[in-house]
């Protein structure tokens, strides 16, 4: 990656969060974590070569303090996923449209994309989403309503469904 990259590490309510971004868009962000340095960590050595930006990340960081004290918030922010193979931006794009306090099974975002059949391959898409939350992969569960996999754990995802959907989770 040879473009100028950005990112910031803030704290929420329900803990630390990192954002990379580039000129084009965000790159990728990280669930809430205990300390700074392992968001740090998890954003990667992108952000060794990254300038740190708060100034560029200040309604983003808002945004996410506000969900994470139970507000319904949209991130209709630029994403930057030239990244991801073209099957992934495809399922991102779909569940990036699931509303707020809402589900979709896995066979239903396969059926969104023209490819029904593709649910496990759409889950695998999902497990390799750079930007949970605004990308929410948690609102995607199995067919039977079972929760399914997330990327980071099963413990994150009824967290993230109970703040969006209080009295509601499985």
């Amino acid at each position: 990656m040879n473009q100028e990259l950005y990112y910031f590490i803030f704290n929420t309510s329900a803990g630390y969060l990192g954002i990379l971004a580039s000129a084009k868009g965000l790159l990728r962000t990280t669930l809430p974590h205990h300390s700074d340095k392992e968001v740090r960590q998890l954003l990667g050595g992108s952000n060794n070569q990254a300038k740190w930006s708060p100034e560029m990340f200040q309604e983003l960081m808002q945004r996410f303090q506000a969900y994470f004290s139970g507000d319904k918030v949209t991130f209709p922010d630029q994403l930057d996923l030239t990244m991801a193979t073209a099957f992934q931006r495809e399922v991102w794009e779909i569940a990036r449209l699931i509303p707020y306090g809402e589900t979709r099974s896995y066979k239903w975002l396969a059926e969104q994309i023209k490819k029904p059949r593709a649910w496990r391959a759409v889950g695998q898409a999902l497990g390799k989403n750079p930007l949970p939350i605004i990308i929410p992969c948690h609102r995607v569960l199995a067919s039977k309503g079972s929760l399914g996999g997330f990327s980071g754990g099963l413990e994150m995802k009824k967290y993230l469904l109970a703040r969006e959907m209080p009295g509601d989770i499985r």
